[in-house]
Formats: structure tokens, C-alpha cells, sequence
């Protein structure tokens, strides 16, 4: 593929991304204001919270999962295509992110794939595990967030 078509499917993708990353601080600015009155991850309060707020947490977790996969899927190899740097395995992929400073380390990143799959794939059994998973994931907004703002910067120097 030319360099040129490249960086247009990037900046298409990056596009996606941005809606991608739009809704899930959207989301988590109505956590937060959630949080400011209830202690959402006490079982007992979580059942008694209403399906509407539920459900954003719900949504949340869908577009956290959405940010990471497109990061994961879509955007980093050709980040690195771009600056010229063309890998093949998806840890070599990651290799050069952390290298390159988009994410602060390849631990982080498993870790929060784990946690997504976790929450995604294997519900877990117990309510406290699922509301500790949430929490890791709300606590996790930042990290999530920095790497998007990362992608961005450093695709900025190519496109």
C-alpha cells in the first residue's frame, strides 16, 4: 500500500476514534457525577441504582472496550507505518508503541485488555468481582485517554 493511502485510512480511522473517545468521556462525566452521591461499587448500593444509570456504566464499559480494540486493531500498525516502521506480529506492534511513548508500558495495556475481556467475555460470577472490574475500568479512563491523545500527537508529525 502507498504511504499516501496510509495515512488517509488513518486519518478516516482516526476520525472513528475521536466519536469512539467523544462518547466514552461523555459517559464518564455522568459517572462522576454518579460517584459524587453513591458509592457505586458497594453491592448493596449498585442494586439499588435505577436502570438508567445502569446502563451508562453498561455503555461505558462498551465504548472503553471500543476505544482499546480500534487502538489495538486499527490505529497502532499504521501509526507505525506511517513513521516508517513496519512490524508484523502484534507484539512487535506494541514493542514499538511503548517505544515510541503511546502507551507507558505493554504491562498496562495487557492489564486492561484483560480486564475488558474479563468483563465482556466471562462475566463473573460474583457482583463484587464485576463492580472491582468496573471500578479498574473507570480508574483506568486516564490511561485509556492518554493513549488516544498520544495516537494523535504522534500521528500529527506524519498526516
Amino acid at each position: 500500500m502507498r504511504i499516501d493511502d496510509t495515512k488517509q485510512i488513518l486519518h478516516k480511522r482516526l476520525g472513528k476514534l475521536t466519536k469512539q473517545y467523544d462518547a466514552l468521556r461523555e459517559y464518564k462525566i455522568l459517572i462522576d457525577e454518579i460517584l459524587e452521591t453513591k458509592n457505586i461499587y458497594d453491592q448493596f448500593v449498585f442494586n439499588t441504582l435505577i436502570p438508567q444509570e445502569k446502563a451508562i456504566f453498561d455503555a461505558y464499559l462498551k465504548r472503553f472496550s471500543s476505544v482499546q480494540d480500534f487502538l489495538g486493531a486499527k490505529i497502532f500498525v499504521l501509526l507505525l507505518e506511517v513513521s516508517g516502521i513496519y512490524s508484523g506480529k502484534m507484539s512487535e506492534v506494541l514493542s514499538y508503541i511503548e517505544k515510541e511513548e503511546i502507551i507507558d508500558s505493554l504491562d498496562s495495556w495487557i492489564e486492561l485488555r484483560e480486564v475488558r475481556n474479563e468483563l465482556e467475555h466471562d462475566y463473573p460470577e460474583e457482583l463484587q468481582e464485576a463492580l472491582d472490574d468496573l471500578k479498574f475500568c473507570i480508574d483506568s479512563f486516564e490511561k485509556i485517554e492518554s493513549y488516544y491523545l498520544n495516537s494523535l500527537s504522534f500521528a500529527k508529525k506524519y498526516i
